[in-house]
């Protein structure tokens, strides 16, 4: 059954994550349908922890090839920036007790995410702003093939830069719902 959270979050992967090229390597497993969108009604950061380690489970059970990757949307916790990004200690945590540390990895994504030395506005935060807070589970033996495959993978961030810069105001409001100075 499809919700107002996998559907905000799907447009922002197709137009945002896919149609800017931020993630090089997300198109195929992408149209190949496996990612899993997965929304958490978890009132309380124990339960979300719960949620994620369920997700987790689920991907280390099932072979890749059906199921590369999860994004956990977070629509009722963390808010607040600095609340989600105090929360990924306890994500940490997580994966050290289950022995996934390694194994697996979480990208973070947040409405308001903003990286340490930026202005809020900065269009650069827009790489990692989404929809909702999101916990993007990754297989670590996956994003290891895939940087080895890229031809230059350290300057993805610079041009993911470079590409949300470029854009007008008008197509950041378009594609993030919100407008920054360059």
């Amino acid at each position: 059954m499809l919700n107002i959270e996998t559907d905000l979050v799907r447009q922002w992967v197709e137009q945002a994550v896919l149609g800017l090229g931020l993630c090089p390597f997300a198109g195929e497993h992408w149209r190949a349908g496996r990612v899993r969108l997965a929304v958490t009604r978890a009132a309380s950061e124990d339960l979300l922890l719960d949620d994620l380690r369920a997700e987790i489970a689920t991907l280390d059970t099932t072979d890749s090839a059906l199921l590369e990757t999860t994004l956990l949307i977070i629509p009722n916790l963390l808010r607040e920036f600095e609340d989600y990004n105090q929360f990924l200690d306890r994500v940490d945590e997580l994966l050290d007790a289950h022995g996934w540390t390694g194994q697996f990895q979480i990208a973070s994504f947040h409405p308001d995410y903003q990286f340490a030395g930026t202005q809020s506005d900065d269009p650069e935060n827009l790489t990692n702003r989404s929809p909702y807070p999101i916990l993007h589970v990754l297989r670590e033996s996956t994003l290891s093939r895939v940087l080895s495959e890229h031809p230059d993978p350290e300057q993805i961030p610079e041009t993911n830069i470079a590409t949300l810069r470029a854009l007008s105001e008008e197509r950041r409001r378009q594609i993030f719902g919100i407008s920054s100075e360059t």
